[in-house]
């Protein structure tokens, strides 16, 4: 968006910075005086960039005045928000890149221009979910190559640039402790360059660089293999797009790279400043508040709408302050520290809400903890969790290679415009809806699990809670185990030695860094950890899957140059690659031996693992209970071997001498941690990798992609494909159309996440999607994940609710199977939802409560969608996900209160019939009847006239493809 847009009714407010009249912005402020001064800091940010976009007609006058009087228009007004910029992650990009290049070809095919088809803000990609771990310390072996190319060879080191080390004058400009010289830094400015440096030039006394580990780069060949189409349509559309940038495999994790390199936390545009915010098709995009900068998760569809010039709508929402006192317990981690006001949160109840956090245990926190809080808001329901910029934020700027000037600058507009956070100087305090105070030196160590983040167990009760769990009825903390099989012992032989796997045996244990784990001294400590246990000569047993997956190359910097790194490859965590992997159930197979033995004894096997989804079946089929640790306990659980001990009273195992070790003997001090981030974790790290990421890598830059303005769709592909949205595309919407005795493809229970309805991870082999690939001829090791074939409309319809934990209620156990009512077969879904496509009936889903939790992804409205789902009716939903499927056309209807689809007596066998009045309003009230005679009420949630406006069309992409006729 132009800031200084001349029909802007605002433009009075400009004004120059002080002492840089060259720099200009809109001093708020002064439009509201006092009133201002008590506005949450959120939604001053949402007030700015209301006041610079207003033009009269997406954004209104009367929009910015009422975000201006949030105290008395907050829940009762929509108002619309650009961001500056937004955010896109490969598995959840490429789809919105795939629909930017199918509606040129709508446009063209319609008369219009296909090259107006361009995003109107900065869009980041990054590819950084297609990673699998194809080697580990525990499957360093010829893997399959689905892109091509002989890997019987040995896997060579020759297709990346050698590193070399010369002592020669120092780029960097402070903080050299070596007798180097100052110099200039040499940045390259322009992204990705095709010019490869093979030799850095660094100060031998700062961070030295660190040659990829092997397992790193076999892997990372792997995908590049595996990956070539979607990375060459990755590539033509930073071609053909403009403001599209794409950020090559091997760079990082989308959040760590948002924070580390594309934050600008103040946008400078035209000499104009304004606040940085952001949206990424990511839930976890919310990572950026603790850097100060305005941003949260939505779906690709409204993605796609920002970039191609339309605002994000919410409801003006309440801002809860929470007040952070004390300091935390020298045991408890971050990971703590976020699950604890996670649960706090939760109880709060902060759903649809803005968190803010002041208070002095704020100033205590580092940028690290900030956002490794602001990591989680997802999973309390928040829409964000914002931390306004401070000192302690200007230092972390300053210490990540932030140009001093910008430093400077920065610091006197954000004071200008009274969006910068000072304990000392208080001109106005702000205005909360409600108050939450909670206290950081009550907060101890927790783990989560064994199938939802949200049930946090301390670790002092682990052992007493893990042996509940498996008495307790199978259900979110159950898995109902026999009295005389909950002390079953199965022997297992294992690289010819002998085992005993029981309940609570733990058979995958992954350090992952990317979310809540981000933070540098919990790596430390896991590093310093496993530098403690190998001293003390402990092991980890071979089976267990371990792996260490960092969220970016900063993290292998430091843990490298701190010398843990060889303590943690010894107990098997090595690092595998920089991306998604074990989280979203990328991980190796585990050993056929242990497989068996698992299910031989029906052992409830566990996963511990860092990040921050532990849903059942996530990580593997075959492990049925997951926990969610920080990093320090992810490697003691791995030692231990089990989740069914207690560190307090049991040793994690015996030192050479025959003494016992215990937990407390090798857990690193808070002491110890500071000292080894304080040397390790420094500017050069940051600076370094930001070279890196701008150089980008050989593989990436030598890609070759098409130079055509549409998109040459290889229609043999099975990766990417010309989506049918835009198939039935007319000039004009017509007319809303009723639905008439629809058959419910599915009757779901609560809690039914993202993930049942559009799995990430592995095809299975006898699934729908398997079926379609065979047919063009691949083989199961080439059928890659859901995640990386999300450029391909038939393999995600396919895959949609193909979770072998679905349970429906049709079917009466998990799997992802159905009823085909008129045949009384039971189906795949896809095969019974093509039935009822060719029979021409349209289709419904029955749901209980939070219909749609979890991360945020396009497909699982455009699944549905392409099933011929015309509508859902559930108790409740997931805020984001209700938005999807109003931007896909799906109707989102809610039983009225204290009514579900039990206490009206539905079997789900009825057929339904909902009628629409031509003209829709926020919360209409609808009548379905059915094939029965009974009749009941739901409510058709639609927020405003936007979300109507967008249904009407049949969705976003309809609506937005029709502006540009």
């Amino acid at each position: 968006m132009d800031p200084a847009r001349p029909e802007c009714p605002f433009q009075y407010l400009i004004e120059t910075l002080h002492d840089n009249p060259e720099k200009k912005f809109y001093n708020i402020p002064k439009l509201g005086g006092t009133k201002y001064d008590t506005l949450p800091y959120s939604i001053r940010v949402l007030l700015e960039a209301a006041v610079r976009n207003c033009d009269g007609f997406l954004i209104k006058m009367e929009d910015a005045m009422n975000i201006l009087d949030w105290k008395t228009k907050q829940n009762n007004v929509e108002v619309p928000f650009y961001p500056a910029r937004v955010l896109l992650q490969d598995f959840t990009g490429i789809p919105a890149m795939v629909d930017f290049a199918a509606m040129r070809e709508a446009v063209k095919n319609l008369g219009g221009d296909p090259m107006k088809v361009q995003p109107a803000c900065p869009a980041d990609l990054i590819v950084d979910h297609s990673l699998q771990i194809d080697f580990s310390k525990c499957a360093i072996q010829n893997a399959p190559n689905p892109g091509g190319g002989d890997l019987q060879r040995p896997l060579t080191k020759l297709s990346l640039p050698k590193v070399q080390i010369r002592k020669v004058p120092c780029r960097s400009q402070t903080g050299c402790r070596g007798p180097c010289a100052d110099g200039e830094s040499s940045r390259n400015s322009g992204k990705f360059s095709a010019q490869i440096e093979n030799t850095p030039i660094l100060c031998p006394f700062h961070l030295q660089p660190v040659p990829e580990p092997e397992t790193v780069l076999k892997n990372q060949e792997i995908e590049f293999g595996r990956n070539k189409e979607r990375l060459q349509f990755f590539k033509w559309s930073s071609k053909v797009f403009r403001k599209v940038a794409v950020i090559p495999p091997g760079t990082g994790m989308a959040h760590q790279v948002n924070l580390e390199y594309l934050s600008r936390v103040v946008f400078e545009v035209k000499d104009y400043l304004y606040p940085d915010s952001v949206v990424g098709t990511d839930s976890h995009t919310t990572m950026v508040n603790g850097l100060g900068i305005l941003g949260w998760g939505v779906g690709g569809i409204e993605t796609e709408a920002v970039m191609l010039g339309m605002p994000v709508t919410l409801t003006l929402p309440e801002v809860v302050g929470c007040e952070l006192t004390g300091l935390a317990s020298p045991l408890a981690t971050s990971i703590d520290v976020v699950l604890s006001i996670t649960k706090q949160l939760r109880q709060a109840g902060v759903t649809g809400k803005f968190v803010e956090f002041f208070g002095p245990g704020v100033s205590q926190l580092s940028i690290a903890d900030r956002t490794t809080i602001a990591n989680m808001c997802p999973e309390y329901g928040a829409i964000l969790s914002f931390f306004p910029v401070d000192n302690v934020t200007l230092k972390h700027l300053k210490h990540t290679g932030f140009d001093q000037a910008k430093v400077e600058s920065m610091e006197a507009y954000l004071k200008a415009v009274k969006l910068f956070q000072n304990d000392q100087i208080s001109s106005g305090e702000p205005e909360y809806t409600q108050i939450i105070q909670i206290d950081l030196s009550s907060i101890m160590p927790y783990v989560s699990g064994p199938k939802r983040p949200q049930d946090r167990v301390a670790i002092t009760n682990m052992k007493s809670d893990f042996q509940a769990c498996l008495k307790e009825k199978i259900g979110f903390k159950g898995f109902q185990i026999a009295t005389e099989k909950q002390n079953d012992i199965v022997p297992v032989e294992y690289e010819g030695n002998e085992y005993k796997l029981s309940h609570g045996s733990v058979v995958i244990a992954a350090v992952i860094s990317c979310t809540n784990n981000c933070n540098p001294s919990v790596m430390l400590a896991a590093g310093l950890l496993a530098k403690k246990a190998v001293e003390a000569g402990l092991m980890v047993k071979p089976y267990i899957r371990t792996s260490l997956s960092p969220g970016s190359g900063m993290v292998t910097h430091y843990l490298s140059s701190s010398g843990v790194v060889p303590y943690l490859s010894k107990l098997g965590f090595e690092v595998v690659g920089y991306g998604c992997s074990t989280c979203v159930g990328n991980t190796a197979p585990l050993p056929e031996a242990i497989r068996n033995a698992i299910k031989q004894g029906d052992l409830v096997a566990c996963g511990v693992l860092s990040g921050n989804k532990n849903f059942e079946g996530r990580l593997c089929d075959c492990v049925r209970a997951n926990y969610l640790a920080s990093p320090p306990l992810v490697v003691a659980y791995a030692i231990a071997g089990t989740v069914n001990i207690d560190f307090q009273t049991e040793p994690l195992g015996i030192d050479p001498n025959g003494k016992n070790i215990y937990l407390h003997d090798i857990w690193p001090t808070r002491e110890e941690l500071q000292q080894v981030e304080e040397e390790y974790v420094i500017l050069s790290m940051f600076k370094e990798l930001k070279e890196k990421m701008e150089k980008g890598n050989k593989r990436w830059n030598f890609l070759e992609a098409p130079e055509s303005a549409l998109f040459p769709w290889d229609l043999k592909s099975t990766y990417i494909r010309c989506p049918s949205f835009f198939n039935k595309l007319a000039k004009e919407p017509v007319s809303l159309q009723p639905i008439e005795n629809a058959h419910a493809l599915l009757y779901l229970g609560d809690s039914v996440t993202t993930d049942h309805i559009s799995p990430a991870g592995s095809i299975a082999r006898n699934s729908a999607a398997a079926k379609y690939l065979t047919n063009k001829g691949l083989t199961p090791r080439e059928f890659n994940s859901y995640g990386a074939r999300r450029g391909n409309d038939a393999v995600m319809t396919r895959g949609t609710f193909a979770n072998i934990k679905l349970l429906n209620k049709f079917i009466g156990k998990t799997a992802p199977k159905t009823v085909h009512f008129p045949s009384g077969q039971t189906l795949d879904v896809f095969e019974a939802a093509e039935l009822y496509q060719k029979e021409g009936i349209p289709l419904i889903i029955l749901a209980g409560k939070k219909y749609g939790q979890g991360s945020s992804r396009d497909w699982t409205a455009k699944g549905p969608f392409l099933l011929g789902i015309k509508a859902v009716i559930a108790e409740s939903y997931e805020k984001i996900h209700k938005g999807q499927l109003i931007g896909i056309g799906i109707a989102p209807l809610q039983f009225l209160p204290g009514e579900n689809a039990n206490t009206l007596g539905l079997t789900g066998k009825e057929q339904f019939s909902i009628s629409f009045p031509q003209k829709l309003f926020p919360g209409i009230t609808l009548d379905i009847k059915t094939n029965t005679a009974k009749v009941f009420s739901v409510i058709a949630l639609f927020e405003n006239d936007v979300e109507i406006t967008i249904y009407k069309h049949g969705g976003i992409l309809n609506y937005v493809a029709r502006r540009f006729l």
